[in-house]
C-alpha cells in the first residue's frame, strides 16, 4: 500500500461552512459573505459552500428557528450573486457521507486531541467557575466532537484552503493531524487542508460598540426594512461631542461600517465630514442612506426569495447532486481502505 505523499493538483479548492444559527447581519457580509462569493467567481478554484446545519444543533434545539435560518441564510447568499453555477453551494445534512466519514475517522482520533478543543475547555472551564462538581455538566457529545465532524466537513472535499477565522484555526489544525494519521495507517487518501485567515478581513463594530456579534445581541440585520434599518443605525452608540465639534472618525462605529461598504473617494468624504464636526444626528442618517440604497437590490432580491422556499430548496438539491458525485466517490476509496467493503 502506498505511503506516499499526495502531490498537490494546480487547481485548488476552497471550502467555507456557513452555521444557521440566526439571520445573517452587516459583519457576516463585510467579514465573510462578500468576500466568499468573489471568490466564488475564480476560474482556478472550485469552490464548496454549505450550510452547516449538523453542527448547528450542537446550540439549537429549536426546529422551527433551524429552518427559518437555513432559509435565510441560503437566501442570503443568493441574493448578494452566489455563483452557484461555478461553484457547489449544498447543505450539509444532504450529504450523508458526511456523518459517515465522521465516525470512520473519529475511530482513529485521540480523545486527548478533542479534549484540548477551545470550545470545550471553555465550557469545563465555565463549570469549574460556577463551582460545579461535575466538570462536563451540560456538555454534550455533539460539542465535543464538533472538530471531528468539521474535519469530516473538509476531509469529504479534499480541501486545500479552507477560509476561517483565528478562533477557528485550530480545528483545520485538527483536521490535518487527523488526515495525516489516517493517511499514516492507511495509506495516502486526504488532502491535507490549510486554514487561510485574511488579516484584511474587515470586522465590523455594532451598536454597542463592541465587535458585532449575535453573542452581544448588538447587530444591524443584512436586510431588515428601511424603516428598522434606520432605528438600528440610529440606535448606534456615539459619544457626546456637540455639532461643530471635530469627531474622531477612527473611534467612531459610524465611520467603522461607512468605509465597509463605501468607496475610497465616499470614504474620505465621510470622514472630512466627520472632522469638520457634523452632527451625530446627520451622521447616522448619511449612514443609513448610504445602506439602505447599497442593500435595497440584494434586499427585495432576498425577500422574494423567502416567499418562495421551493426555488431555495431546488438550487441546495442542485448542488447537493454535486457534491454528492465527489462525495461517494470518496467514501468508498475510505471504505476500501479501512476494509469495509464488499466480500467478493
Amino acid at each position: 500500500m502506498s505511503k506516499q505523499p499526495r502531490q498537490p493538483s494546480a487547481r485548488q479548492t476552497v471550502l467555507t461552512g456557513i452555521t444557521t444559527t440566526g439571520i445573517p447581519h452587516l459583519g457576516n457580509y463585510v467579514g465573510a459573505i462578500r468576500p466568499a462569493i468573489a471568490a466564488s467567481r475564480a476560474a482556478d478554484v472550485d469552490s464548496y459552500y454549505f450550510l452547516a446545519d449538523y453542527h448547528a444543533l450542537v446550540k439549537n434545539r429549536d426546529p422551527a428557528r433551524l429552518r427559518e435560518s437555513s432559509l435565510a441564510v441560503a437566501a442570503t447568499w443568493l441574493a448578494l450573486g452566489l455563483d452557484t453555477d461555478g461553484s457547489v453551494f449544498y447543505r450539509q445534512s444532504d450529504i450523508p457521507e458526511i456523518p459517515e466519514l465522521s465516525w470512520i475517522i473519529s475511530s482513529l482520533t485521540a480523545k486527548g486531541l478533542m479534549n484540548r478543543a477551545h470550545a470545550y475547555k471553555a465550557a469545563v472551564q465555565e463549570n469549574e467557575d460556577s463551582g460545579s462538581k461535575d466538570p462536563d455538566k451540560g456538555i454534550t457529545m455533539a460539542l465535543f466532537s464538533y472538530p471531528v465532524l468539521m474535519a469530516a466537513d473538509i476531509l469529504m472535499f479534499s480541501a486545500n484552503k479552507v477560509p476561517v477565522g483565528r478562533d477557528q484555526i485550530q480545528h483545520v489544525e485538527m483536521a490535518r493531524d487527523i488526515a495525516q494519521r489516517f493517511n499514516h495507517i492507511y495509506g495516502d487518501t486526504f488532502v491535507i487542508p490549510e486554514a487561510v485567515v485574511d488579516d484584511k478581513t474587515a470586522v465590523l463594530t455594532g451598536l454597542d460598540g463592541r465587535k458585532m456579534s449575535k453573542s452581544y445581541d448588538n447587530t444591524i440585520p443584512l436586510f431588515e426594512p428601511a424603516k428598522k434599518l434606520r432605528k438600528l443605525v440610529m440606535k448606534i452608540k456615539t459619544n457626546s461631542l456637540e455639532p461643530g465639534e471635530p469627531k474622531d472618525p477612527d473611534d467612531c462605529t459610524l465611520f467603522d461600517i461607512y468605509k465597509a461598504f463605501a468607496t475610497e473617494d465616499e470614504t474620505a468624504a465621510y470622514r472630512a465630514r466627520l472632522e469638520a464636526g457634523a452632527g451625530w444626528g446627520d451622521a447616522k442618517q448619511e449612514l443609513f442612506e448610504y445602506l439602505d440604497a447599497h442593500l435595497e437590490g440584494p434586499r427585495e432580491e432576498y425577500s422574494k426569495l423567502l416567499a418562495d422556499p421551493g426555488h431555495v430548496e431546488s438550487v441546495l438539491q442542485a448542488g447537493a447532486e454535486k457534491a454528492r458525485a465527489r462525495s461517494q466517490a470518496l467514501i468508498s476509496k475510505v471504505r476500501e481502505a479501512v476494509g469495509i467493503a464488499a466480500l467478493s
